[in-house]
């Protein structure tokens, strides 16, 4: 059973998958970033209570294929132990299931990601930045260019704009894709201008936080890091 938070309060919502980034994913990326990793990250949260169960970020200095999420979700199926339904909850050598679980991925997924979050049966997934974000803050443009290059299949139609589709379906059968803007604009709907503003404000500070990672992250690539990835 989900919690009514997940279900109906986007800013208990919001507010739980900002601080997981802050307090969580953030530390580990820091020191991910000054060996040479990008600065993806994720995390896997129960429905219920909202309770962090998996927190990872990227290791393609060991595998080009070990992006954030793909390194959560390994992560995940490889734990033994979880926290509690609630903050208070004991731990349990039960794993939820991804039905009962929300994905949370500091950048929009790239192809392998999304494939890997459908393939594990996760039916969510949030996310901080865009993938133009990734290209144009981070000057990391590799999750448009396969998307584009690889699965976007020239149109039949005689003066169909290819750029004008959308990458990928945000809704499908498998998942739902929702932004941190998505839950802010739900916010301003539901509760006022003035407390999406709020919450519009705290998401760009917490944005604000990855210009340092972005620069260390470059400064690593820039001095050469080893990193099993090909595409820098």
């Amino acid at each position: 059973m989900t919690s009514e938070a997940y279900d109906s309060d986007p800013v208990a919502l919001l507010e739980a998958l900002l601080t997981t980034i802050e307090d969580k994913i953030i530390p580990l990326t820091s020191s991910g970033v000054s060996s040479g990793n990008k600065l993806f990250g994720a995390a896997i949260l129960s429905k219920s209570g909202l309770v962090p169960q998996t927190v990872s970020t990227n290791n393609e200095v060991a595998s080009p294929l070990l992006h954030g999420e793909i390194n959560c979700i390994q992560q995940f199926f490889a734990q033994t132990s979880f926290p509690g339904a609630s903050s208070s909850g004991a731990s349990s050598s039960q794993r939820p299931s991804p039905r009962d679980c929300v994905f949370l991925a500091t950048h929009e997924p790239c192809s392998l990601c999304l494939s890997g979050i459908a393939w594990s049966g996760f039916d969510n997934f949030f996310y901080l930045f865009t993938y133009e974000d990734s290209r144009d803050l981070f000057a990391i443009p590799h999750d448009i260019d396969i998307l584009q290059e690889v699965f976007r299949v020239p149109a039949i139609a005689e003066g169909e704009d290819l750029d004008a589709r959308p990458l990928y379906n945000r809704r499908n059968r498998f998942f739902t894709a929702r932004s941190f803007a998505d839950l802010v604009r739900e916010i301003a709907e539901r509760r006022g201008e003035d407390e999406g503003r709020k919450w519009g404000d705290e998401v760009a500070r917490v944005k604000e936080l990855y210009n340092a990672l972005s620069d260390t992250y470059q400064d690593s690539k820039a001095a050469g890091l080893e990193s099993a990835s090909f595409w820098k």
